[in-house]
């Protein structure tokens, strides 16, 4: 890892960007209402959105719209999965406290798992110890790395956190995870000697849960360019199933009344060669992925608006 120097488009040249207003406000003109959902609230629902940034040109896509102060526990979290973890326990040693509403004992019990623990088929274990056809684990990232550095050109560079046989919920099925992986289909494609990486999500929780996939998606992006050597291309995200609940729409209507601003910096710190991560699993360097590796600058949004609810 060498730590890639990135060389944005300077800050006062870019342009406001509205691409993730965009999408509130299309679920909120174009959506349509769903039944009760399992989170007890209906949900206006549009299917099928794509938001897609150039990093270097329109900046880091941390949103704006309201202060994301928790932006590093967001990436602590993602570096957790690809490290395998599944627990409260190991998720709060990395830095990551909102876990707890999945890992209650009404939540374990009823599908035979310890108190605590989110399951075998969530997103660590399917990413850090996917069930290779031998019985062994496979660590999907690890040979994501790898293969992009054998392979560059190939279209085959695909990580998925899905692991059907353990979230079927037909009858006379026990799903395996307290909840079913909402993100984490992950597809890296080399082009003209830059690195993109298409996300796409099965579910998003606008107000709430896109603000963190961005920032950790995006994150493992410049990432893997550091790694592999090649220079940042676009940071695709894809959301199948894009939602606004019920209660949460008052605060995007507040959102939708602030004026549009321009996407932040993000580099990688100076300090970097000091850190290591609280539960390390493999010396790879993908496995370093931590907010502690990263440094925000021209971060300019508006208020914060802690009253949004969380529907677990």
């Amino acid at each position: 890892m060498g730590y890639l120097k990135l060389d944005y488009l300077p800050y006062e040249e870019r342009e406001p960007n509205t691409q993730y207003r965009d999408v509130l406000a299309a679920i909120m003109d174009r959506g349509q209402w769903s039944e009760v959902t399992r989170q007890g609230e209906r949900a206006k629902t549009l299917l099928g959105v794509q938001m897609r940034f150039d990093i270097l040109r329109d900046g880091f896509p941390l949103i704006t719209e309201r202060k994301i102060a928790f932006w590093r526990k967001a990436i602590n979290e993602l570096g957790a999965m690809i490290n395998g973890v599944h627990t409260i326990e190991d998720f709060e040693r990395w830095g990551v406290t909102w876990w707890g509403d999945w890992g209650t004992e009404a939540k374990c019990s009823k599908r035979g798992l310890p108190t605590g623990d989110i399951g075998p088929a969530s997103y660590g274990p399917m990413f850090h110890d996917w069930p290779d056809f031998d019985g062994t684990p496979y660590n999907q990232f690890a040979h994501l790395v790898q293969q992009i550095s054998e392979f560059p050109n190939d279209r085959t560079h695909v990580v998925s956190p899905w692991h059907s046989a353990g979230l079927a919920r037909d009858s006379g099925r026990v799903n395996k995870a307290t909840i079913a992986p909402c993100h984490g289909w992950v597809q890296v494609r080399i082009l003209n000697g830059k690195l993109n990486l298409h996300m796409k999500q099965r579910s998003g929780d606008v107000p709430i849960g896109v603000p963190s996939n961005l920032v950790q998606y995006a994150a493992l992006m410049l990432l893997l360019c550091d790694i592999t050597g090649f220079e940042p291309g676009e940071y695709i995200h894809y959301i199948v199933d894009a939602h606004i609940y019920e209660g949460q729409m008052k605060y995007v209507e507040q959102m939708l009344e602030r004026e549009p601003r321009r996407l932040p910096t993000i580099h990688f710190g100076p300090d970097v060669f000091e850190w290591s991560p609280p539960v390390p699993h493999d010396s790879d360097a993908i496995h370093k992925l931590h907010g502690e590796l990263f440094v925000l600058s021209d971060y300019d949004p508006h208020e914060p608006i802690s009253e949004i609810p969380v529907l677990p």
